[in-house]
């Protein structure tokens, strides 16, 4: 081998050694640092590795939003059947059903609750999933008349609590909290007007929907037409199939 080839291998391995002390410690702090963009195939539809952990068990429900804001359940703090304390945080990792009725209601009431019956023994098994039921008229629902009605309609649910309290706490959290229209007149059967929706609330206490055909978040869940029914007298179909169904969609988030 010529002294010309023996120059050349050596100026080839001074090469690479200057290489290697110049490049190779810089390529090593950036992997450490996490500087090196990732294979695009795995990460083009999101945006960080965080933001695909939080969303890779988020349902198609949306969230009802006021001012650009997802609507949170208010803080509340009432008395259920059982004359203990119930508060909002005692619902945070459980979805639940709300709604907003009275036991001496002739009308709309037992319908909402036999639904919600239907309703609750389709998720017996499942020890996150509850409902709050507040009585408009706390200075006749007290404790017992609540754990009597309960009795009478096969509420069994553990996490099922019928809540009495201060009249205008309660009047405020429907109207202002949840939206759901409430209000004393005298002139409706019963003495009392309310909304006959429920509302579904998710794991962290957010108010959660489907879209309608448009879009649009239907908000609320009609509770007055019974599943078997199908659609009312005048045509309007039944909600309780969609929010069994949406149930099921936020126990698996």
């Amino acid at each position: 081998m010529s002294k010309k080839t023996n120059y050349s291998y050596v100026g080839i391995a001074f090469i690479i050694l200057v290489f290697g002390i110049i490049f190779i410690p810089k390529i090593i702090n950036r992997v450490n640092q996490d500087d090196i963009t990732r294979d695009e195939s795995r990460s083009k539809n999101v945006s960080t590795s965080n933001a695909k952990e939080d969303n890779s068990n988020k349902s198609d429900l949306v969230y009802l939003e006021i001012n650009g804001q997802p609507k949170k359940v208010p803080a509340f703090s009432f008395t259920n059947q059982e004359g203990k304390t119930v508060t909002n945080e005692d619902y945070l990792g459980k979805v639940y059903v709300v709604e907003f009725f009275f036991t001496t209601c002739p009308t709309i009431c037992p319908i909402m609750n036999r639904n919600l019956v239907e309703v609750q023994n389709q998720f017996k098994d499942f020890e996150n999933f509850g409902v709050t039921s507040f009585t408009i008229t706390p200075d006749i629902d007290t404790p017992e008349v609540l754990k009597a009605y309960a009795t009478k309609y096969g509420i069994t649910n553990p996490n099922w609590n019928l809540m009495t309290g201060d009249e205008t706490a309660i009047y405020k959290l429907a109207n202002e909290g949840f939206n759901l229209y409430t209000a004393k007149d005298d002139s409706v059967e019963g003495g009392f007007e309310h909304s006959g929706n429920f509302a579904l609330i998710d794991k962290e206490g957010f108010i959660r929907s489907r879209k309608d055909d448009f879009g649009n978040p239907i908000i609320f869940y009609n509770g007055l037409i019974p599943e078997a029914d199908g659609i009312d007298e005048d045509g309007i179909p039944q909600e309780i199939t969609i929010l069994k169904e949406d149930i099921a969609k936020l126990l698996k988030e």
